[in-house]
């Protein structure tokens, strides 16, 4: 702008006459004085066209950050109640409260305060940003620029997140501790009850709504980040979002694995897969060993004693008649030789054989 209105003075000026050479010369900060007043307007101007790029951020980042979070916050949890699990039982029960605050306050010390991004966060690739601050441009604008949160907003997410939860938490299990929701209770506890009723009502509608924006924008996750205006955005332009399917695959197999298992493991004969393998035990001598008296199905004393024939081997009537009518090739228990008969066993008098 200096530069055209010194050329449009030169070429409105008129040609050189012998009165010309009588002006005084400029001062030597003329420059440096037209320069600072018009370096405002030209930087206002410059800056005037630059408009904020609308960038999109993918809502599931954002919601996975949120439950890498929770699950961060448990495996702590987990941990520091395995510190405890010689004491008393039941002591860190009527504590749990005040251990979701302390863990929820470490992660925020060591995330959100120093201007990092919490464990679920920087997983996605995400941080957060002032959507208050104005857009520094540079020589590249992805729209990712802006800068973090201040120390105002570090501060009251603390208080929202951390002391709110706590507090709310504290007062509902108080307020049902106390029964101020008992119609006897006196109108004041009654009173309170109804307003935290109304209050959580509000809240959980408004949570509500919000999710139906988030879901619609993919700005502000929670009513936290929406009041005090930090939004996410990714942390690099350049890195992707990396999904590893992995555990996925493991685990859709193990689950098709225990639901094919839950389908067959009603419809095989346990006797019949144990005398299977029991060709293949280890242990098949110490069998020998065993009492022969008792019933090998349920290792108890016979009260109607039936032989297995041709083995000879002595079994409860009922345990080895429902066997024999389940399996049509039953092999017994004991010597897994294929049982063709039953006969009943009476010390001292012959017996008949029954057919199975």
């Amino acid at each position: 702008m200096v530069l055209e209105a010194l050329a449009a003075a030169s070429s409105t000026a008129s040609p050189p006459s012998t009165s010309n050479f009588n002006l005084p010369p400029p001062p030597e900060d003329a420059w440096s004085r037209a320069y600072q007043r018009l370096h405002p307007r030209w930087k206002s101007l410059s800056h005037s066209h630059l408009s904020p790029i609308p960038i999109s951020i993918s809502k599931v980042n954002q919601v996975d950050a949120a439950r890498l979070d929770i699950e961060m916050s448990a495996m702590l949890k987990e941990q520091l109640v395995k510190v405890f699990a010689l004491m008393k039982p039941g002591m860190l029960f009527q504590y749990e409260a005040e251990l979701d605050a302390f863990l929820e306050f470490l992660i925020w010390r060591f995330s959100i305060w120093v201007d990092k991004p919490t464990p679920g966060i920087s997983l996605m690739n995400l941080r957060y940003r002032d959507e208050r601050a104005l857009e520094v441009p540079g020589k590249v604008r992805t729209g990712l620029e802006g800068p973090g949160l201040t120390v105002a907003q570090k501060i009251w997410y603390c208080v929202a997140t951390v002391g709110g939860q706590y507090m709310w938490t504290r007062l509902q299990s108080f307020s049902a501790f106390r029964r101020w929701g008992d119609s006897e209770q006196r109108s004041l506890a009654r009173r309170a009850w109804l307003l935290i009723q109304r209050i959580e009502g509000i809240y959980k509608a408004a949570a509500f709504g919000n999710l139906l924006i988030f879901l619609y924008t993919g700005r502000y996750r929670n009513l936290v980040e929406r009041v005090l205006r930090a939004r996410l955005v990714y942390g690099s332009p350049n890195m992707n979002r990396a999904v590893s399917f992995e555990y996925m695959n493991r685990q859709l197999v193990w689950n098709e694995f225990s639901e094919m298992l839950l389908l067959l493991l009603p419809l095989l004969n346990s006797s019949t897969v144990r005398n299977f393998l029991s060709p293949f035990s280890k242990d098949k001598p110490s069998s020998s060993a065993e009492d022969d008296s008792a019933c090998p199905i349920c290792l108890a004393n016979p009260t109607i004693p039936f032989l297995a024939l041709p083995c000879q081997h002595r079994y409860c009537y009922y345990c080895l008649r429902t066997r024999c009518m389940a399996a049509q090739s039953f092999r017994c228990s004991r010597c897994s030789e294929p049982v063709v008969a039953m006969q009943r066993h009476v010390e001292g008098t012959s017996t008949t054989n029954l057919k199975r």
